[in-house]
């Protein structure tokens, strides 16, 4: 069968490949899609929608709870963990629905296989009905992660799960451990512990949420204790021993090694590059641990292929993929898109208290040399916070003491996930200090808190 032939082959239907294929479509090109499991990828199937759905559940379940202090009643609170997991993939089922109608509406062919790039410009597709071979002077590899595997630690899905077994638990654990800290780690043991695990979280560097402003992950671990957490930080699982209905858990830290049991163990230890199978380096790909090198504009040196999303590299998030998608489409249709700024990339977790950040944290600015100036504004001195009885919770922000430029923002709160916006918005316009100063924000409102924390920066707090 001859080749077909295109302008653009994107490989992954995740959101930076999808959003890559729309965008490439608009500026009238050809566009084929090929994706091997589902459209929407990791993300939208197995990832950040069916979490946040399950999350909701667990928000919803501990507001039940606290009825009696917004002077209400409710009796026999309960759940039901196979109807919360068939809302949480109704919901994915939904969004990955919508992403075939606009590949449909945008005439985008979808080709459902797994790739190999054989030579440069062709992609040979392996699909239910035999191969298929496409071709494209664009190539946008869009492949994602999936979680990485430490040695002993493997997943079974019965005793040890990954993310995908904890989407669809077969079970309630009861005595929970989750490897890892970062944001799938931390959300996996929010949601389980609400529900009534007894959850212990393991973390090898010396904090929680290890790549947030210190103060943040301080305040963060005090919350989860407080929710009756264990966090045990600067430790080391080294060994799992699995028996009937339990794992034995080796936990080093400062050279001693204690044993726990545990009935179910979350492995959420980072993730590692889709990047074998595609004939990547016969092409001359360079890739640097699981992940392909590219230029700021996702270039990968081979002419006619880019990389974006996770295979790409960190900050491994799905909007920045998203925005790769489209400055490549756009480059590949002969306009002058800016490159992504990491720095400018916000980051969110929707544990409970939610976590969101963009920037530089205090000791990564002070790294940089620059002379700084940092403002604090707590949930507690805001009146929206307290009528919506979410009053624990802050905001800092972090400026440039010569330029007055943002240099960082970071949050721990009820909705920061929706606040931290307006601060990206601010660092996209380069708004200073006093920029952000003479912004009116409404009132009551949360977002006011933003305000407060800038004026702190700089001796003026109104509310403190």
């Amino acid at each position: 069968m001859a080749a077909r032939c295109f302008d653009v082959v994107v490989i992954g239907a995740g959101p930076g490949g999808y959003v890559a294929a729309i965008r490439a479509a608009q500026l009238g090109k050809s566009v084929a899609i090929v994706e091997r499991e589902h459209l929407g990828g990791i993300c939208l199937n197995w990832g950040c929608i069916p979490t946040k759905a399950l999350l909701r559940s667990a928000e919803v379940f501990h507001l039940m709870h606290r009825a009696k202090e917004f002077g209400l009643s409710a009796g026999n609170i309960s759940y039901d963990l196979d109807a919360v997991v068939a809302r949480s993939r109704a919901v994915a089922k939904q969004l990955s629905g919508g992403i075939g109608h606009l590949m449909k509406k945008n005439k985008v062919t979808v080709v459902m296989g797994e790739a190999t790039i054989p030579a440069k410009g062709k992609v040979s597709v392996k699909t239910d009905k035999g191969t298929e071979e496409l071709e494209a002077p664009a190539i946008i590899l869009a492949t994602g992660a999936r979680a990485r595997t430490l040695p002993g630690l493997e997943a079974d899905g019965d005793l040890v799960w990954t993310y995908k077994h904890a989407l669809q638990p077969k079970r309630m654990p009861k005595k929970l451990l989750v490897i890892g800290s970062g944001a799938i780690g931390i959300e996996f043991a929010s949601f389980f512990n609400t529900l009534g695990a007894d959850t212990t979280v393991v973390e090898v560097m010396d904090r929680v949420l290890p790549v947030e402003d210190a103060e943040i992950s301080a305040f963060a671990k005090k919350a989860f204790v407080k929710q009756g957490m264990k966090i045990l930080e600067k430790t080391t699982v080294t060994k799992l021993d699995k028996a009937a209905g339990k794992v034995t858990a080796h936990l080093e830290s400062n050279g001693k090694t204690e044993t726990q049991v545990f009935d179910t163990v979350i492995s959420a230890v980072g993730i590692v590059g889709n990047v074998e199978g595609l004939g990547l380096e016969a092409m001359g790909v360079k890739i640097d641990r699981t992940h392909v090198v590219t230029d700021e504009f996702c270039r990968t040196g081979v002419d006619g292929l880019y990389a974006i999303g996770d295979i790409a590299g960190a900050p491994w998030l799905a909007h920045k993929a998203s925005h790769e998608g489209v400055m490549v489409a756009e480059l590949i249709a002969g306009r002058h898109p800016h490159s992504i700024k990491p720095n400018s990339i916000a980051g969110c977790t929707y544990c409970h208290p939610q976590v969101a950040s963009v920037g530089l944290t205090e000791a990564k600015a002070k790294e940089a040399g620059h002379s700084i100036k940092v403002g604090h504004f707590p949930f507690i001195g805001n009146g929206k916070a307290i009528a919506l009885g979410e009053a624990e919770g802050m905001i800092k922000t972090i400026f440039d003491a010569n330029t007055g430029e943002m240099l960082g923002a970071h949050m721990i709160g009820a909705e920061v996930t929706e606040l931290i916006q307006g601060y990206v918005v601010g660092r996209a316009l380069e708004t200073t200090e006093e920029d952000l100063m003479n912004t009116v924000f409404p009132h009551p409102t949360l977002s006011e808190m933003m305000h407060e924390s800038v004026l702190d920066a700089y001796g003026r707090a109104i509310h403190m």
